[in-house]
């Protein structure tokens, strides 16, 4: 299975969405926008929009210690080997 993690993981309140982010692997992360709901920080309170989930991304690097490119790569990865026939996954 895998597990994903909308703009939710950036509100300093939700503790345990962020320790869960830190838990995760990474080839069964996912990111979502929620869109039109749940803005990430800083854009809280306003209209979600899919563009805004290069934050979310930013705060699970953040969380995971890992490079912003590595969340982004592994991510858009687990996508294509969730929702496209035939993809493969790396060993």
């Amino acid at each position: 299975f895998h597990i994903s993690f909308s703009g939710i993981v950036n509100y300093p309140k939700a503790l345990d969405v962020q320790e869960a982010a830190k838990l995760v692997p990474l080839d069964r992360l996912l990111i979502e926008t929620d869109a039109p709901y749940l803005a990430p920080v800083p854009y809280r309170g306003k209209r979600n929009e899919p563009a805004f989930v290069v934050e979310t991304a930013k705060r699970l690097a953040e969380l995971r210690g890992e490079r912003l490119e590595a969340v982004a790569e592994a991510t858009t990865r687990n996508w294509h080997l969730l929702c496209l026939p035939g993809a493969k996954r790396n060993s």
